[in-house]
């Protein structure tokens, strides 16, 4: 999605943790992916709502 000063890149990843049904994941990951910032964890339907109100908009 973007990078910063730093090397460090924020994505949006679908991720699975210990076999479960996976999720939507926005944060900052370090060039390498050992260290992570803050992020949003988002289910599908919060990723499908976030995608119809970014839809709604006049950007």
């Amino acid at each position: 999605m973007s990078e910063s000063s730093k090397d460090w890149t924020k994505e949006l990843r679908s991720i699975s943790w210990n076999d479960k049904e996976a999720k939507y994941d926005i944060r900052d990951w370090s060039e390498d992916y050992e260290r992570m910032g803050k992020g949003i964890t988002l289910s599908k339907e919060e990723i499908v709502a976030l995608r119809d109100f970014l839809n709604g908009l006049e950007l």
